[in-house]
This record gives structure tokens, C-alpha cells and sequence, in this order.
């Protein structure tokens, strides 16, 4: 498998529409602390004069903050959410002012393991572990220095998810409506068992060099195009993966000489893809974030720490999702108070529902955003 080694752009160059936090010192739940971080940012919409209309948003693992608009400068994909965010849209930036932050540890602008440490160079290898409650202590400084006091909804899908669920209980004052999406309360042995493979398959690269790696060269490319092969396998469903590509070979290839099957084919674009724009350590930190993702840690169990949530709160599963499965999401819905109950999005093609299903889940976002701000 052969992986095109990309120049790595200096994205503190190429800031397009993100705005930057600056944060103090950050103890983190690891008891090591941040002697400083960064959070980059986007904003649409107008903040009222009673700041009381903002909506923030939170992207998975791979995903940044740009919600919506077109691939450019700062920007290397278009907007994951743009159907779902824009005047007029499900989360209409007419009536609400909307927030998206890169997470802690991110690679698009935020603080992470290729940043600048205390000596001046890329963290790498020494970049502390942070956990989905660490990237919500980072967001609530940035709520701080924006003036928001209460945010009237915390929207996120996967990786995102995770981190409304904590929003929700870390600072429940602070978060009048809930939207869980795709996500889990606390991470499963299956969970846990494909995030294991993806990690191995960055660790063995040779050119990983322990994650110092960033003065060296292009880093380890293969390992990472790997990790996302691993993980896209479960960001699909089966049926659909079957449907699309079958056992048929790739276009101009023999799979019994040496060529691909079609499927195979795909998985490789999608790795080169994430490649292209996307730190391999910063993956790795991610993805020990959610592996140590548990809601109930220290807070008396999932189910009590569930309970805890005061928030008006809406819970979307895919049925298709097989890395967090309609189940899990059902048990979220029983426990929390004011949760009428588990929304349900039909598709073929898994848990990257929650990114392709414009239409049903616009029609859920109406559900939690009222039409007027009460």
C-alpha cells in the first residue's frame, strides 16, 4: 500500500474563518496540567444583546469546526454540517448564534500534540492524555471568554456526542437543551477493541518514531491511511458496504494477480483522504480520549450520573450503527429525565448517518430547537 507524502501546511497560516482562544493553564483529569492551549473556533449568526440565542456544536474525531461552507484556505473540506447549519436551516443561524470549536488535542488550529511545547518544540510524544471531560473544561473556558453564561443547546454527533453528554453533566446550569447524536455513555470491550487496532497500526509504522516524528519527515502516512481504514469499516454498515461493492474486483484490476477487490479500493481513497489533512498523533490522542470515555467515572455509575442531566434533551440513533449501536443510545434516553425518548434515523449506511441523513435529522434538530428562543 503505497501513501503520497503530503507537505504538513503550517495551519496558524491559514486561518480562514476560525478566531482563536487563548487559554491559561488547564489541570487535566490525567492530574498533569496544560501550561497554556489554544482553542480555534468559527461562529455564524448574531449574538443578542441577552446572549441567550447560542448553540454550540461539536464535531467527531476527524471532524473541525467548520460546520458549513465551502473547502478553502484554513478550510480543507467543505462543511460537515452544511444542510444543518445556514439561514433558514434546521440550526438557523438567522435565530440562533452558533459556535463550533476544534477539540483539545485537534490538529486544525487548537493545542495538540503537534503544537509548540514548553521547549519551543512539537509536543509529540510527550503531549499528555486528555480525556472527553478535559476537551469540555477546555470548551467551558472558551464559554467564558465568549460571555456565555447558558448555552440554549449543546448539539453533537459520535466523538461530539460524547462530549455534549458531559457538557450536560459537568455544567448542567449551563446547557438548557441536549442533542446526543450517533454517541455512547461509556465506552464498550467492541469499542475499545477497534480503537486498540488503530493505534497498533500508527505504533508499528516505522516512521512513527515513537510520535516524534514531526522534524523528520512526513510522518507515518501508512500507519495512519491504516487506522482509517480500520475505523471506516465501522463507520459503515455491512448491507451497504455489500450493496456497493460486492466481492467485484476494482476497475481494471485482477484481484487474483495482485490487484484489489473494489472494496479495498475505496477503503485506501478513504485512508489517503484523512492523510491529506489529517496528524497521526493527534489521531492517536483522540482516540485514547474516547477510550477512556466513561460518564459515570467517579459519579456513582452511568445510570446516576445520567440522571444528573437537567437538560431538555433529544436522543438520535442510526439503526444501522454498529460502533455505537441503536442500544446504547436507548439506554442514554431511559435515564435521562427530560428525554421523551429514543429518535430513531433509518439508513443503509451506519453510524456516518448522523453526517449523511440531512433530512431526518433536520427534522429531529426542529424537535429540540423551539421556534422562538423561550
Amino acid at each position: 500500500m503505497s501513501v503520497r507524502a503530503e507537505p504538513r501546511p503550517n495551519r496558524e497560516n491559514l486561518n480562514g474563518r476560525r478566531q482563536f482562544f487563548h487559554g491559561s493553564s488547564l489541570c487535566l483529569e490525567g492530574k498533569e496540567a496544560l501550561p497554556a492551549f489554544t482553542l480555534a473556533y468559527e461562529t455564524w449568526g448574531e449574538l443578542n444583546a441577552s446572549r441567550d440565542n447560542v448553540i454550540l456544536v461539536l464535531h467527531a474525531l476527524t471532524g473541525d469546526s467548520h460546520l458549513t461552507g465551502p473547502a478553502s484556505p484554513g478550510h480543507p473540506t467543505p462543511g460537515w454540517w452544511s444542510a444543518l447549519v445556514g439561514p433558514g436551516a434546521p440550526i438557523d443561524t438567522d435565530k440562533y448564534f452558533v459556535v463550533a470549536p476544534n477539540v483539545l488535542g485537534g490538529c486544525m488550529g487548537s493545542t495538540g500534540p503537534a503544537s509548540p511545547g514548553p521547549d519551543g518544540k512539537p509536543w509529540g510524544s510527550q503531549f499528555p492524555l486528555i480525556t472527553i471531560r478535559d476537551t469540555v473544561a477546555a470548551e467551558a473556558a472558551l464559554s467564558d471568554h465568549l460571555g456565555i453564561e447558558q448555552w440554549e443547546a449543546v448539539i453533537g454527533g459520535s466523538l461530539g456526542g460524547m462530549r455534549a453528554l458531559e457538557w450536560a453533566i459537568m455544567f448542567p446550569a449551563r446547557v438548557h437543551r441536549l442533542g446526543v447524536i450517533a454517541a455512547t455513555a461509556e465506552v464498550t470491550a467492541d469499542q475499545l477493541a477497534w480503537a486498540h487496532a488503530q493505534m497498533v497500526a500508527i505504533e508499528l509504522d516505522p516512521d512513527f518514531q515513537g510520535g516524534d516524528y514531526y522534524s523528520s519527515g512526513p510522518g507515518p502516512l501508512r500507519g495512519l491511511s491504516l487506522a482509517r481504514q480500520i475505523a471506516h469499516t465501522t463507520y459503515r454498515s455491512a448491507d451497504e458496504l455489500q450493496q456497493r461493492f460486492g466481492a467485484r474486483a476494482q476497475m481494471g484490476e485482477d484481484p487474483w494477480h495482485q490487484g484489489r477487490y473494489a472494496v479495498q479500493s475505496y477503503l485506501e481513497h478513504q485512508g489517503e483522504k484523512l492523510v491529506a489533512r489529517f496528524d497521526a498523533n493527534t489521531y492517536r490522542v483522540l482516540t485514547r480520549a474516547f477510550m477512556t470515555h466513561d460518564v459515570g467515572r467517579g459519579r456513582g455509575g452511568t445510570e446516576a450520573a445520567l440522571r444528573t442531566i437537567t437538560a431538555k434533551a433529544l436522543i438520535v440513533a442510526v439503526d444501522t450503527d454498529r460502533l455505537c449501536p441503536p442500544s446504547q443510545m436507548e439506554m442514554i434516553a431511559a435515564q435521562i429525565p427530560n428525554a421523551p425518548g429514543l429518535e430513531i434515523v433509518t439508513s443503509s449506511v451506519g453510524h456516518d448517518g448522523f453526517l449523511l441523513e440531512e433530512d431526518q435529522l433536520g427534522a429531529a434538530l426542529h424537535q429540540l430547537l423551539p421556534g422562538n428562543i423561550e
